[in-house]
C-alpha cells in the first residue's frame, strides 16, 4: 500500500519560515520524481515545487529564491524549505509522487500551512 504523509504545516506569521517533510512508503522511492503544490481556497492546485529522480529542481515563479526542495532517497523522504512567508503562501500542501513509465501518480493527504499575523 502507497502512502506519502505530509508533516510540519502550521499557523506562522508573515516572513516566518516553516519546513515541510513528506514520508514515503509503498513505492520505489529513488525512482520517483516528488514535487510539493498547494492549492488555496477557490483557486486551482498549483505546483510549488519538483525534484526529479536525479535531483534537478524546478519552482513555481512565485516562490522562486524563497522556497527550497530536497530529497533524501535513503529516509525516502522529500521536504520543502520555506522562508520568508508570505499570507498569499496560505494553502494545503500535498505531496505528489510522479513515475513516467509506466505512468502512476500518488498523493498525501495534504498539510495546511496559515500565514498569518
Amino acid at each position: 500500500q502507497v502512502q506519502l504523509v505530509e508533516s510540519g504545516g502550521g499557523l506562522v506569521q508573515p516572513g516566518g519560515s516553516l519546513r515541510l517533510s513528506c514520508a514515503a512508503s509503498g513505492i520505489i522511492f529513488s525512482i520517483y520524481a516528488m514535487g510539493w503544490y498547494r492549492q488555496a481556497p477557490g483557486k486551482q492546485r498549483e505546483l510549488v515545487a519538483s525534484i526529479t529522480n536525479g535531483g534537478s529542481t524546478n519552482y513555481g515563479d512565485s516562490v522562486k529564491g524563497r522556497f527550497t526542495i530536497s530529497r533524501d532517497n535513503a529516509k525516502k523522504t522529500v521536504y520543502l524549505q520555506m522562508n520568508n512567508l508570505k499570507p498569499d503562501d496560505t494553502a494545503v500542501y500535498y505531496c505528489n509522487a510522479d513515475q513516467t513509465w509506466p505512468k502512476v501518480n500518488y498523493w498525501g493527504q495534504g498539510t495546511q500551512v496559515t500565514v498569518s499575523s
